[in-house]
């Protein structure tokens, strides 16, 4: 499937949702997004910069888990590694402790530590690993976003939205070292000096007081009040909620997420011809069956489809062999990619066809 012919379509939902205007938030700034596709469900003065707290470890250790290699990788922490105010892991001058450990340091304890001590690890110091906080916000996109801190301690110029906080979550979690760590309730951890085994718990009350919970991340100082990140996954739907300066974050955040997984509705959807032809070198007849997907969508879903397929195959095939594909998207985001099979299998055969087709080849790889 050398050249491939593209189809494409678009299919636009309104679906009857309830008003979300109704909703009332504690929170000075809240947003609740499709944790596939990025859309806003819900949102409260999501694009006003604030500070953020001990969210901000999310950036830090998806760092730690895209730049760190191997988590085993253990180091020996120095002074200015753990000399930091604030929550903590519980590490000392000397302490063998290992990537991995680190990162649960700051998931689950909040270890300003912890922090610390991956940005002298990773980057030597804690202003170029702020530099690369700030590089890794600018290749997401984000444009209301600056660190000045690993942790998350209170500093002029440290910020984020709850939108772009929430964005920072949703690329976090596709990595299975950070969303493993964040849905952990509680971790035996080994490190000191010498190394010996330590439970942390984790601080997210969430983990164990809302159904399908898978995170994310809790933080306060007197400035920034109490921030809160958290996401769910129910029934194949992906949510993510953010609260910033909130007082009843625990509350808001189990109405956030029931409200953000009401909004999302699946759908099954297929393309306009569900069945078509496409030929052989030799002239030979397929019929393609072109699968149908199920979708989650919300009221302003754009669901599109593109259908992938060769100008023509070549032979033998065997009947269930992948000749194409199709692929389903929400809002330009791909939720779907579905194989197009073979329905027969055809031998090589001669035919007068086969010199047209060859001559056809011919012409179509120099255009």
């Amino acid at each position: 499937m050398k050249r491939l012919v593209c189809i494409i379509a678009c299919i636009t939902i309104l679906l009857n949702v309830s008003t979300v205007s109704a909703y009332s938030i504690s929170a000075k700034a809240a947003v609740v997004i499709d944790g596939y596709t990025g859309e806003i469900l819900y949102s409260q003065n999501c694009d006003t910069r604030l500070s953020m707290a001990s969210t901000t470890k999310i950036m830090t250790a998806l760092l730690l888990c895209e730049m760190g290699g191997d988590l085993a990788k253990e180091i020996v922490t120095t002074r200015e590694m753990v000399t930091v105010e604030g929550s903590s892991m519980g590490l000392q001058v000397g302490d063998t402790v290992s990537y991995h450990d680190l990162l649960y340091g700051m998931m689950l304890a909040s270890g300003n530590d912890a922090a610390n001590t991956t940005a002298i690890a990773i980057a030597g110091s804690v202003s170029k690993f702020v530099d690369l906080m700030n590089e890794r916000a600018t290749e997401m996109g984000l444009v209301d976003t600056h660190f000045v801190t690993p942790s998350g301690l209170d500093a002029d110029g440290h910020y984020t939205t709850a939108y772009e906080l929430a964005l920072i979550a949703k690329e976090a979690l596709e990595n299975e070292n950070f969303a493993k760590a964040a849905a952990s309730q509680s971790a035996i951890l080994r490190y000191g000096n010498p190394p010996y085994n330590r439970t942390l718990t984790n601080h997210n009350k969430l983990l164990k007081t809302y159904d399908d919970i898978v995170g994310v991340k809790t933080g306060f100082t007197k400035k920034s009040g109490r921030c809160l990140v958290s996401a769910s996954k129910k029934d194949g739907k992906f949510v993510i909620a953010v609260t910033l300066n909130d007082g009843n974050d625990w509350a808001d955040h189990r109405t956030l997420l029931d409200l953000g997984l009401s909004l999302i509705e699946t759908k099954t959807f297929s393309p306009e011809n569900s069945i078509t032809d496409i030929y052989t070198v030799n002239g030979n007849r397929i019929k393609a069956e072109i699968p149908s997907a199920t979708v989650n969508v919300t009221e302003n879903s754009a669901v599109t489809y593109q259908i992938y397929m060769p100008a023509f195959l070549y032979e033998p095939i065997k009947s269930g062999e992948q000749i194409g594909r199709i692929c389903y998207y929400c809002n330009g985001s791909i939720v779907s990619d579905i194989p197009i099979t073979a329905t027969k299998s055809i031998n090589n055969s001669n035919n007068k066809f086969a010199l047209f087709f060859e001559i056809f080849k011919s012409i179509l790889s120099k255009v």
